[in-house]
């Protein structure tokens, strides 16, 4: 029987390891479909390499920050409990390698291929695991503080503030060191719209990450026998109503519409297992409308050139989901309970100044020792050209 279990428990976590590794080519592709024709080769390529680096970052430096759990023993050791840490490793890695994928969308179409390369080995490898040995294996004893002081830990089930507002905060500092695109502002205060490339293909990576996410949030249980239905339902819930919202804030935007979905996916991970699906509508509802106002503010207002609003969807929407868990999975609000504010508001604040301050330093020395931006002639040229020497409909160059 326990052979049995632990292979259960394997197949379980290895399945929502391959839900959440499809789920990097909705990232590919909800890039792809947003940035500019010229930029589509280098969406694709990035999310490809990026992932690549965060499996050598995160299996030989990242795990063991996170977990203390190292691979440095034969392969007999392991192999046992049917390989289950192994698998777990696996697992974990899909979520970690979200973070480089979310960077990827915010500084597109003008960032130096190399150095993100660096940055990406560098956050895998330090910054995100440091935040995720806090929460998720009780490192430094914070959550063992938290529960002293407030009675409960903080509680984050899939990751809205351990992967999304980590990885939206991170991606900031990388936004603003870039600066903006050439010619998205001029000097006279004019904005200048850079539409997406292909909508379908926007669509696709949405819809890509939208089923894939039920791998990412049912699957955080990591054993069969703690599953629960109710993840899978506040997931769906949260989409909804973050589509919804979406839609009528974002006056029938498809790519609001489209993003409403991930944004209320981004916000329920947290309470998805102690929120009731009610709680879980709204919170994603909430969600879907913060993006649409937090993404025309920076890109309008603010004039932070963020390319698929990755600091409003990931940053700010997952923020929103970890400070909500502590509000709607209280039993008062029908929810499970196991849960308080206070925790999820300290935790959440950690989280962002990790974030901040890791991407900072990383990314302020790469600015000054590499250079993070392409130059004006390749960024004109496209990314496409200037990195791969090749563009993603090659049959239509003039030179063919």
């Amino acid at each position: 029987m326990e052979a049995l279990k632990s292979g259960s428990d394997v197949l379980f976590i290895l399945l929502g390891g391959i839900m959440v590794l499809a789920m990097h080519s909705g990232f590919a592709f909800l890039e792809l479909g947003t940035v500019r024709k010229k930029n589509q080769v280098n969406a694709l390529v990035k999310i490809l390499v990026d992932f690549s680096v965060s499996t050598i970052a995160y299996f030989f430096i990242g795990f063991t920050v996170a977990y203390g759990v190292n691979f440095f023993a034969g392969a007999e050791t392991l192999m046992q409990k049917s390989g289950y840490e192994l698998t777990r490793f696996f697992f974990l890695l899909t979520f970690a390698a979200a973070i480089p994928a979310i960077i990827s969308g915010g500084i597109a179409e003008r960032a130096r291929f190399n150095p993100q390369l660096i940055a990406t080995f560098l956050i895998v490898a330090f910054i995100y695991p440091f935040f995720e040995g806090i929460a998720w294996n009780q490192a430094f004893g914070i959550q063992a503080w938290l529960k002293a002081t407030f009675g409960e830990e903080f509680h984050d089930f899939a990751g809205s503030v351990v992967v999304h507002a980590m990885g939206g905060w991170i991606a900031l500092p990388a936004v603003l060191l870039l600066g903006a695109r050439h010619g998205r502002y001029t000097r006279d205060g004019q904005i200048s719209a850079h539409p997406p490339s292909s909508i379908p293909f926007l669509a696709l990576g949405a819809w890509i990450l939208t089923v894939g996410w039920f791998g990412f949030n049912v699957m955080s249980a990591q054993t069969l026998e703690k599953i629960s239905g109710l993840v899978a339902i506040n997931s769906l819930m949260a989409m909804v109503g973050g589509t919804l919202v979406a839609l009528v804030l974002g006056k029938n935007d498809p790519g609001f519409v489209h993003n409403g979905p991930l944004a209320g996916l981004v916000a329920v991970c947290a309470g998805s297992d102690v929120m009731h699906p009610m709680g879980a509508l709204l919170v994603g509802g909430f969600a879907g409308g913060l993006f649409v106002v937090m993404f025309t503010l920076t890109q309008n207002r603010w004039k932070i050139d963020d390319v698929l609003g990755v600091w409003p969807l990931h940053g700010l929407c997952g923020a929103w989901g970890g400070i909500a868990a502590g509000i709607f999975g209280q039993k008062a609000l029908g929810g499970v309970g196991g849960v308080a504010f206070m925790p999820q508001l300290i935790m959440t604040g950690l989280a962002i100044a990790i974030a901040l301050t890791g991407s900072f330093v990383i990314y302020s020395v790469l600015k000054a020792t590499l250079g993070l931006r392409l130059d004006r002639e390749e960024e004109f040229d496209g990314a496409d050209l200037s990195i791969h020497k090749i563009t993603a409909t090659p049959e239509r160059e003039s030179n063919w």
